[in-house]
C-alpha cells in the first residue's frame, strides 16, 4: 500500500539541489527511492535515512513522527522488526525517551511488526486496538515503567501551552 506523500525531509541545500537539476519537489514524489538518491548524490548516512523515510512511511496510517521514533531505536527499514513484537518496541522506545508515552504509539509499533511480516497487509494502526489492549490486560507493563508521560516534563508538570489541551488530558 502505498500513500500519495511521503515527507523525505528534504534539506535547504536538498531541495537546492533538485531544483538546480530542474525536478519539482512535487513531482519528485514520483520518483523511486533509488531515482532520489541519485538525484540527491546522497550519502550513505544520508541513503539509510531517506530509504527508512520512504519505506516506513508507504505504510498506510505510519506518519514521519513515528518513522523517527523507530529510527531513534536504530530501526531502520522492516526487515529488522519481523523478530519483534509491539509490546517490546514500546517498553524500549519509552525506556529510551524516559517517559510512557500515548498507546496509539504501541499500536503502531504492533502494525509495523504486522506489516514487516505480512506485507500486503491492509490494516491500519487502529486495528491493532483491541490485541493490544487485552495484551496489556493479561500482561501488564514492565515494573520499570517510566513514571512521567510524554506530555509532562522531568517533574510532572504539564507542559502543553493550552489550558484546553491540558484539562482533556
Amino acid at each position: 500500500m502505498m500513500k500519495k506523500i511521503i515527507d523525505l525531509e528534504l534539506t535547504q541545500e536538498e531541495k537546492h539541489l533538485i531544483k538546480s537539476k530542474k525536478v519539482s519537489q512535487k513531482v519528485l514524489a514520483n520518483y523511486a527511492i533509488d531515482e532520489v538518491i541519485t538525484i540527491l548524490d546522497a550519502s550513505a548516512e544520508r541513503i539509510k535515512t531517506l530509504k527508512a523515510l520512504f519505506e516506513f512511511q508507504s505504510i498506510d496510517s505510519i506518519g514521519i513522527k513515528f518513522v523517527k521514533d523507530l529510527m531513534l531505536l536504530g530501526y531502520y527499514n522492516l526487515v529488522s522488526l519481523k523478530d519483534k513484537s509491539g509490546p517490546e518496541l514500546l517498553n524500549a522506545y519509552e525506556k529510551h525517551i524516559g517517559k510512557w508515552t500515548d498507546s496509539c504509539v504501541e499500536d503502531q509499533f504492533w502494525l509495523v511488526v504486522h506489516y514487516a511480516n505480512y506485507p500486503d497487509s491492509k490494516k491500519k494502526w487502529w486495528d491493532f486496538t483491541s490485541e493490544r489492549k487485552a495484551f496489556r490486560s493479561q500482561f501488564g507493563y514492565p515494573s520499570d515503567r517510566p513514571v512521567n508521560a510524554w506530555y509532562e516534563n522531568a517533574k510532572g508538570a504539564v507542559f502543553f501551552k493550552s489550558k484546553e489541551l491540558q484539562q482533556s488530558i
